[in-house]
C-alpha cells in the first residue's frame, strides 16, 4: 500500500480509536438499556418473563390508574414550587459570600456542606428534626404552638420534601454562579452606583443580564431534578409514598412497580418513557424562553 494511501487510512481510524472505550461505555450503559426500556414499554413483560407484544395497552393502562395522576401532580408540584427558589436563592447567596466579609470562608463552606453530605444521612435528620417530638415541634411548642404533623399530613410532607431539595442543592448552585459572577466587570457596578443606581437597581440591570445564561443553565438542571426527584421524597415518605400513596412521584411509581418478583417491567419502562418525554419537553421550553428573551 502507497505510503499516502496508510497516512490517510491512519488519520480516519485513529480517532475512532481513541473514541471507541468511552462509545463503548455509553452503548452498554446507557444506549443499550434505553432501547431495552423502549421495547419492554409496548409489551406486558414482568421480572421473571420476557412478557408478549401489547402495544399502547400500557399506556392505556396509565390514563386510567389513579396513582399515576397523583405522581404526575407531585412530580409537576415540585417543579413549579422548587425550581423558582433553586434559581433565586443560590444567586443571592452567591452575591453575599462574593463581598470581602470576615468569616466568609466559614460561610461558604457550611453552604457547601450538604451537597457533600450524603442525601440519606441529611433525610433522617430532618425526619429527625421534623418528628412530633422533634426539634422543629420543639421549638414551636415553646412559643406556645401546638405540635405539626409535618411527617402524617400528605401536603406538610410533601412541602418539607421539597424544602429538604431546596436547602441540599444551594450550595451546589451557589457555586456556579460564583463562577458566573467572577466575570461580571466591576466596573459596570461602580459606574452605575456614581450615576446613583441602588443596589436593587444594579442587580436588576446589571447582575441578572450578566448571569442570565447561566440561570438558564441552573433552570435547566434544576427543573429535570426535580421533576426526577426520588430520594427526598422516599426517604421521608416511606417505600409507600406517604399516606395513602398521595406523596409518591412519578420516578417512585417507576421503582414500585418495576421491583419484585412479580414487578410489571412492562408498565414501569412505559412511566420511564413518560419522565423521559416530560424532561426533554422541559429542557426544550427552558432554552425556548432563553432564545425569546435573547431576540428581545
Amino acid at each position: 500500500m502507497p505510503v499516502k494511501s496508510k497516512v490517510r487510512t491512519h488519520r480516519a481510524v485513529s480517532p475512532w480509536l481513541f473514541l471507541l472505550p468511552g462509545l463503548a461505555i455509553v452503548a452498554a450503559f446507557s444506549l443499550y438499556p434505553f432501547l431495552t426500556t423502549l421495547g419492554k414499554a409496548f409489551t406486558d413483560a414482568r421480572t421473571l418473563a420476557p412478557g408478549r407484544w401489547t402495544g399502547l395497552e400500557n399506556f392505556r393502562d396509565m390514563l386510567q390508574d389513579e396513582q399515576f395522576w397523583v405522581a404526575l401532580r407531585n412530580s409537576a408540584l415540585y417543579v413549579v414550587l422548587v425550581v423558582p427558589f433553586t434559581v433565586l436563592l443560590p444567586l443571592l447567596l452567591a452575591l453575599l459570600v462574593q463581598k470581602q466579609l470576615p468569616g466568609v470562608a466559614f460561610f461558604r463552606s457550611a453552604f457547601y456542606t450538604p451537597v457533600v453530605a450524603s442525601v440519606v444521612v441529611v433525610a433522617l435528620i430532618w425526619v429527625w428534626m421534623l418528628d412530633d417530638r422533634g426539634l422543629v415541634n420543639g421549638l414551636l411548642q415553646l412559643f406556645g404552638a401546638g405540635p405539626v404533623d409535618f411527617l402524617g399530613s400528605s401536603w406538610l410532607l410533601l412541602f418539607s420534601a421539597m424544602a429538604l431539595t431546596v436547602w441540599k442543592g444551594l450550595g451546589y448552585y451557589m457555586v456556579v454562579y460564583l463562577a458566573a459572577l467572577a466575570n461580571v466587570p466591576r466596573e459596570l457596578h461602580e459606574a452605575a452606583a456614581v450615576d446613583g443606581a441602588g443596589a436593587l437597581r444594579r442587580f436588576v440591570s446589571i447582575t441578572v443580564p450578566a448571569v442570565r445564561p447561566t440561570m438558564v443553565l441552573v433552570g435547566a438542571l434544576s427543573s429535570v431534578a426535580a421533576f426526577k426527584v426520588f430520594s427526598e421524597v422516599y426517604l421521608m415518605a416511606g417505600p409507600t409514598g406517604g399516606p395513602a400513596g398521595q406523596d409518591t412521584t412519578l420516578v417512585m411509581l417507576v421503582q414500585r412497580t418495576g421491583t419484585g418478583l412479580n414487578g410489571r417491567t412492562g408498565y414501569s419502562s412505559a412511566l420511564s418513557l413518560v419522565v423521559f418525554a416530560v424532561t426533554l419537553v422541559l429542557m426544550l421550553l427552558v432554552l425556548r424562553a432563553d432564545r425569546r428573551e435573547e431576540r428581545v
